[in-house]
């Protein structure tokens, strides 16, 4: 087991979708001995796939969920949560979530979060005809509420090199 935060703190990651943040957040929550929670999976468990939910309840209602589960996971201690693309630029869920943890935002280049992704018709924001315009678009739209937290960049990284990285930023 690793050296664990500050009892009562959380590890919150966020950045955009392709960026390492569920596979760094189950390398970290092993290294670090907590629990791990991704808060996409927990919707998905709890409402069905994302896709349908988007096409069902649109984007407001998959907003709705998530502030639901930051409310829910606001109250635990001992995680390291990996959040939606768009989760920790939502101030009510910056208020549930922000208090409790340190947040750390991984990045990558626009053209390798497209190749991560893969299939992006899976990725409701990105079912367009030119997924990587899309992505750029929307990076320069978050850019600014991203840029207010402390950041890894995970390109040319192993998902390893980006967890010790974490830590290092972290002092852990």
């Amino acid at each position: 087991m690793g050296v664990r935060p500050a009892a009562g703190k959380n590890l919150v990651l966020t950045g955009f979708m392709g960026t390492g943040k569920t596979t760094v957040g189950r390398i970290l929550a092993e290294r670090l001995g907590l629990d791990f929670v991704d808060t996409d999976e927990v919707i998905e468990s709890r409402s069905g796939p994302i896709t349908q939910i988007f096409k069902e309840q649109g984007e407001a209602g998959f907003r709705a969920l998530e502030r639901s589960v930051a409310r829910e996971l606001g109250g635990r201690t001992g995680l390291v949560i990996s959040t939606g693309g768009r989760m920790m630029l939502d101030p009510e869920c910056v208020d549930c979530l922000g208090p409790t943890a340190d947040v750390v935002c991984l990045t990558a280049h626009p053209d390798t979060i497209v190749e991560r992704i893969g299939d992006t018709a899976r990725r409701p924001l990105l079912d367009v005809p030119d997924a990587s315009a899309r992505v750029r678009q929307l990076l320069e739209a978050r850019a600014e509420r991203y840029g207010r937290y402390a950041s890894v960049d995970t390109e040319d990284r192993s998902a390893d090199e980006v967890a010790a990285a974490v830590m290092a930023l972290l002092g852990l």
